[in-house]
């Protein structure tokens, strides 16, 4: 039977710029929703304090995506064999509900303005315009300074960010046609779209965390193609007992029997189908075992009696 693996320095520059962008992005969305619930008391603004909810649905993401990322880092031991890297995923999968949540909350929200349509302030206004610029920034630096492509944590914090981002631009149109229109009816409309758009991201990051979670095939991989190439392989007999799973975000894994002729060199055959894994499917974390084609009838005659 043989092991191989290897890790990226890639891998190691994205975790670090993860955590970076994270801790930043935290900072300043915690910072801003404490300013607003104090302007919230000050002013008995019950606007401000709404949107500080909002901010602090943000900041709960992020914090929850920084907090995976730093459990990620604690080593493997004989109770976690794989450490703590999936707890990203599943930090992921508690965003991806949350977001859930929060769009029918909005549904909810914006069944009670059609039925009452509110008044909207220059306050209102401001809140959302200065919303709007805070959820930028840290939009920015989540796509700029993070691996939001490749990592299924990473993508599940910005879409929060950016469902808050949707909101104050929501309002922003909302708000304007209601002062120049005096059309109210805008506020919930603008609400529903926003709602509908934060469900399709919420939808999207919880059933891809949950693959992971259920050890499905990674989507970027054929099944059926990964146990092709190495049936190919000159001495292969047949493939059986194959896994291909995700451990992490970017840690595709893949475990199988192998069987292979007798006269097969079975250490060179393990540097062969390693280096296929390796090259064709970027699969670094495989485990391989080889039995013999006596060995595999032997075995399959024992199962029958």
């Amino acid at each position: 039977m043989g092991h191989s693996h290897g890790h990226d320095h890639a891998h190691d520059h994205h975790h670090t710029n993860n955590k970076k962008a994270l801790l930043i992005s935290f900072m300043l969305i915690f910072t801003f929703m404490v300013i607003e619930v104090i302007g919230g008391i000050l002013t008995n603004s019950l606007a401000l304090l709404s949107d500080a909810g909002h901010m602090l649905s943000d900041a709960f993401a992020l914090g929850l995506s920084l907090f995976a990322f730093k459990l990620s880092e604690k080593a493997a031991n004989a109770h976690k064999t794989f450490g703590y890297k999936r707890f990203e995923i599943l930090a992921a999968f508690i965003n991806g509900i949350t977001l859930l949540a929060i769009s029918l909350y909005i549904f909810y929200e914006a069944y009670h303005r059609f039925l009452e349509p509110p008044n909207v302030s220059p306050m209102m206004l401001w809140i959302a315009v200065t919303g709007l610029l805070v959820n930028i920034i840290v939009a920015f630096i989540l796509i700029y300074s993070g691996d939001t492509k490749g990592n299924l944590n990473m993508r599940s914090a910005l879409l929060h960010v950016l469902g808050d981002l949707l909101g104050s631009v929501g309002a922003i149109i909302a708000g304007i046609l209601i002062m120049l229109f005096n059309w109210n009816i805008a506020d919930p409309l603008a609400s529903i779209i926003v709602a509908i758009l934060i469900l399709i991201s919420g939808y999207r990051v919880s059933k891809d965390s949950l693959h992971i979670l259920m050890e499905g095939t990674p989507h970027h991989l054929s099944y059926e193609e990964v146990e092709n190439k190495l049936v190919e392989l000159e001495g292969v007999v047949n493939i059986h007992d194959l896994h291909v799973w995700t451990i992490t975000s970017d840690f595709p894994a893949l475990s199988c029997h192998m069987v292979v002729e007798e006269s097969v060199d079975r250490d060179l055959m393990l540097k062969k189908a390693s280096k296929l894994l390796h090259d064709s499917f970027s699969l670094h974390h495989t485990t391989i075992q080889i039995e013999g084609v006596h060995a595999e009838i032997e075995k399959e005659e024992d199962c029958c009696n």
